[in-house]
């Protein structure tokens, strides 16, 4: 902050921060690798610190990596702040314009809804049904075992979280743990990276001209609607079958509600909410399990510990028999949660205030774009005592002052505020069943170098593969 001549403090403009060097029109647009966005970010926060700013066209965006300015932002939300505005104009364009990503007035009834159906009780009476799907994964990867067969632990987990969630939430278990191809994830998978890529493009070429990966994305949104659709119908006969009953699931009370008159809810804001869910429900668990076999399947002594606690819990069963039983597997959840602190699914946070603000003397107008890097602050030694270690156990106790620093306010994978993540119980109760489950009947190998598994950005940021061979722990 500058002092002007007649001494009173001058606010910096976003102008005034460092940047990158880049283009005329583009600025730097060209630079920024869509599956390498966040590296690219990580980098130049390194070479410039923070705040800095970068331009995409015309427009500046500023990074930072506040983790307290990042959580009082959040705790504004929706009101003083909002998601960064082409991701819910993207979302809208693809039919996904559902809880994640809608602001305004159409937040918060949409909200009550997710959260019913995402509640503790809900998860807690679910439970045999998510107990019985993480069957059908060990029996799917029992065989992989007995064939020798590689198992890409990325594909797998997405079929289970799809299943489970698809049970969970609309009431209707698509199987695709049983099937090989042909499933919905294939279409699924196609949605992020796309979204990705638009919400960085200099201006929405595809409105005007599209490329083959635009028609890709065409067919996989076609292919994705028309599931959604079935899956509507399917409830709807549900209903009709017993009209004085309670909604069983999500998408029956969205429905029920839709049908309530002036409730100001549309088909297709049920349809972008069920979307909302496959894509949420499908990508971030399972990438977060997948970044935890990572560090799980190269760490023989870690892979030991974590199949004693899981096999003394689990017995003779080869997945968790009860909810209660699951609440002391914290070793599974804790090496998911550290795995996240070194490769963040979330690895962005992006707001813009809905009016002007001063944030560290710097002005910035309403509609300003600001990135919060997360992966920084939680490999800071002042929050985290030896950042580069990977210790799970850190998550398992009290902080003290013997123990050294652990800053949990700077694990932001969940968010933070009225909009944290409403499945980041389910998300939990996920990493546990399917780690312990793992643990307990498999000993994990990566099938590659650990160092050739990439970071990717595809809107969360993902493994470029995580091929592990299991074989049946006698």
């Amino acid at each position: 902050m500058a002092i002007t001549s007649a001494g009173t403090l001058k606010l910096r403009e976003i102008s005034d921060l460092p940047a990158p060097r880049g283009l005329p029109l583009i600025g730097n647009a060209h630079q920024l690798t869509p599956s390498r966005v966040h590296l690219i970010l990580e980098r130049w926060a390194r070479e410039l610190g923070t705040p800095y700013r970068f331009q995409i066209g015309s427009r500046p965006v500023t990074v930072w990596d506040d983790t307290e300015l990042c959580h009082s932002i959040m705790r504004e939300r929706p009101n003083g702040y909002r998601r960064y505005s082409p991701i819910e104009d993207n979302l809208d364009e693809m039919g996904s314009n559902g809880v994640f990503s809608v602001e305004g007035a159409a937040w918060e009834p949409q909200r009550k809804l997710v959260m019913q159906a995402l509640s503790v009780a809900h998860i807690k009476a679910f439970y045999p049904t998510m107990a019985a799907i993480t069957e059908r994964l060990r029996v799917r990867w029992e065989r992989a075992a007995r064939s020798n067969r590689v198992v890409e632990m990325t594909e797998d987990l997405k079929r289970y979280t799809v299943d489970v969630t698809s049970a969970l939430a609309f009431g209707d278990d698509p199987g695709t743990l049983e099937q090989d191809g042909n499933v919905i994830q294939e279409h699924l998978a196609l949605i992020f990276p796309m979204l990705m890529n638009r919400i960085n493009a200099p201006f929405p070429y595809w409105r005007y001209v599209k490329l083959p990966r635009d028609h890709r994305l065409d067919h996989a949104l076609a292919e994705v609607h028309r599931y959604v659709r079935l899956t509507i119908n399917r409830a709807r006969e549900r209903i009709r079958d017993r009209p004085h009953d309670e909604p069983c699931n999500l998408l029956e009370a969205m429905l029920q509600f839709r049908d309530t008159p002036g409730s100001g809810i549309t088909d297709d804001q049920v349809a972008a909410n069920v979307l909302t869910m496959l894509l949420a429900g499908e990508d971030t668990t399972a990438h977060s399990i997948a970044w935890a076999l990572l560090y799980l399947s190269s760490d023989d002594t870690l892979q030991s510990r974590v199949s004693d606690q899981s096999r003394a819990v689990l017995g003779a069963a080869g997945v968790c028999p009860t909810y209660e039983t699951l609440k002391t597997l914290d070793l599974c959840e804790a090496v998911c949660t550290e795995a996240s602190r070194f490769r963040p699914v979330i690895p962005i946070h992006a707001f813009e205030p809905l009016q002007d603000v001063e944030h560290r003397g710097i002005h910035l107008p309403a509609g300003s774009r600001m990135f919060f890097l997360t992966r920084p602050s939680m490999l800071d030694a002042s929050n985290f005592e030896h950042p580069d270690k990977f210790d799970p156990e850190r998550w398992m106790h009290e902080r003290t002052p013997q123990r050294g620093a652990h800053e949990t306010r700077a694990h932001l994978q969940f968010g933070g505020g009225p909009r944290v993540c409403p499945g980041r119980h389910l998300s939990t109760v996920e990493m546990r069943l399917v780690i312990s489950m793992l643990s307990a009947g498999f000993v994990s190998r990566l099938a590659v170098d650990m160092s050739s598994i990439r970071e990717v950005t595809a809107f969360t940021m993902v493994p470029s593969g995580m091929p592990v061979r299991l074989c049946l722990r006698p």
